[in-house]
């Protein structure tokens, strides 16, 4: 099930992007510069490894996870993490625990595009990547 990830996905639209990150503390600055990029994701595997990276003109970040596995992650904006992914009802759910705190990015394939939502107490963030034909 995981194969129907693999790719290169571009994001399309966002919401409610500034507002999550203001909820996991991201400054102002850093905002600013996120929210004008529109990055790439680009998902691989490796046998039984998954991939997950995220290209920008800015930035990259990269992970690198067996499903179900903890592992350790450092984020875009510099959270120190402990990390699982599991293939849930088809979507792949990434949990990442830090400092007492949680969230939760889900993505799922909804008409040929992934769905990332992204979740954090009440704040919940939508972004939409398109398959790209690169």
């Amino acid at each position: 099930m995981v194969d129907a990830f693999l790719g290169v996905w571009s994001l399309s639209a966002s919401e409610n992007f500034n507002e999550y990150m203001k909820e996991l503390m991201v400054s102002l600055i850093q905002r600013n510069v996120a929210v004008a990029l529109h990055p790439d994701t680009v998902i691989s595997k490796d046998g039984d490894t998954i991939i997950i990276e995220t290209k920008s003109s800015i930035k990259n970040t990269k992970i690198q996870f067996k499903l179900g596995e903890e592992f350790d992650e450092t984020t875009a904006d510099n959270r120190k993490t402990k990390t699982t992914v599991k293939l849930e009802d088809g979507k792949l759910v990434q949990t990442q625990r830090w400092d007492g705190k949680e969230t939760t990015l889900v993505r799922e394939l909804k008409d040929g595009d992934l769905i990332l939502t992204c979740s954090l107490g009440d704040v919940v963030c939508t972004r939409t990547y398109r398959k790209s034909k690169v």
